[in-house]
């Protein structure tokens, strides 16, 4: 037979021979087993094999473009193709259960039996051939550990979307509390208002009440006051028409009448002085009591004001940096905020910033 022969290239010499395998990394201890022989190759040459060796057993051999892929190692079969074996068996099976059944019946008819018999003889070889890698324990025991696998899998899921279910419910349950506790003091907040307003106004009712009894009770006072200068008045023009007509009271009589007089007088002064600190004391009342709801109310205007403020704030930085609710990332200017706004909140903050700034404002004296 005609050899093969090397087509000569250029150099029409003796040709080196190709290199033994690369003997790994330098800590390799195959390094300095098989060494390439010097007499071969050149020094330059030997040092660049040795070094292209070393970088080929440290960072792997590389992809040329027209090389070919290593072979990939053959996975175990797919849960899949056992289906589809089993399947395909399944109706081979029923196939040959119903030839069989013909060939029983068509025992006497020689040319039909033949012709049944040729149709189930296939299909017997290919049930055989499809039962026969199910036949290997390495083929079933590598389909048993993937469909175990692959339940263990859906089950882990399925605990996990569980969980997640359950996680959801407990969360919509705390939303509903939290909705109702809200809805709770929403109630109570305004049973409160409603039982305050109505304290208030009948307190103010009482205190207008009192207030008009004791001024009452200052007219009634005044009449008295009048009722006795009258009285007097009477008393001294009787007196005087006596005196014409000759006759002429003792003065034991005027006494006893200035007595009187003046003990009314007295006890009409003093029921008056009380009355008027009466009035003062209810005054003063009223008048706190209507300073202390005016306060209310511009508290409340100042407070709705302020959650309007807050609202169009929170408005405007969700537009900016998005919804805090929906990114929380939002929150990491919370601490800066924190920080240069303590002073805001906290008086000892204050004191300590103001002391903190006070040498670079103040004029040094020293």
């Amino acid at each position: 037979p005609q050899q093969c022969r090397p087509f000569p290239g250029p150099d029409a010499g003796e040709r080196p021979r190709p290199p033994p395998p690369g003997p790994g990394p330098p800590w390799s201890p195959r390094w300095a087993e098989a060494p390439p022989p010097p007499d071969v190759l050149g020094d330059a040459a030997l040092q660049r094999l040795r070094d292209r060796q070393w970088l080929e057993a440290v960072f792997g051999n590389p992809r040329r473009p027209g090389g070919s892929r290593p072979p990939r190692t053959p996975v175990g079969p797919s849960l899949g193709e056992v289906r589809a074996r089993l399947r395909a068996a399944f109706r081979l099976v029923r196939r040959l259960r119903s030839l069989g059944q013909s060939l029983r019946e068509t025992e006497a008819d020689g040319a039909a039996w033949a012709l049944l018999h040729a149709q189930a003889v296939p299909l017997r070889a290919e049930l055989v051939e499809r039962l026969q890698p199910l036949a290997q324990a390495a083929f079933v025991g590598e389909a048993q550990r993937r469909l175990e696998r692959r339940v263990r899998r859906r089950r882990l899921r399925l605990r996990e979307r569980a969980r997640e279910r359950e996680a959801e419910r407990e969360a919509e349950a705390a939303q509903a509390t939290e909705r109702e506790q809200e809805i709770d003091r929403w109630r109570v907040k305004c049973v409160q208002e409603v039982e305050e307003k109505k304290r208030e106004q009948e307190l103010k009712a009482a205190a207008d009440g009192v207030l008009s009894e004791v001024r009452k009770k200052q007219s009634d006072t005044k009449r008295m006051v009048d009722i006795l200068r009258a009285l007097e008045k009477l008393r001294k023009l009787r007196k005087e028409a006596a005196a014409r007509k000759g006759v002429c009271p003792p003065a034991s009589a005027d006494e006893t009448f200035e007595h009187h007089l003046q003990r009314l007088r007295k006890l009409i002064k003093k029921r008056s002085e009380l009355y008027e600190a009466e009035e003062r004391a209810l005054r003063v009342m009223l008048e706190g009591e209507q300073e202390e709801e005016r306060k209310r109310e511009l508290e409340k205007k100042q407070r709705k004001e302020k959650e309007k403020l807050l609202l169009q704030k929170r408005e405007i930085e969700s537009k900016l940096f998005g919804d805090p609710d929906e990114f929380p990332l939002a929150h990491l200017l919370q601490p800066f905020r924190q920080y240069y706004l303590q002073a805001e909140h906290s008086l000892p903050a204050l004191l300590q910033i103001r002391l903190e700034g006070q040498p670079w404002v103040a004029v040094n004296s020293s």
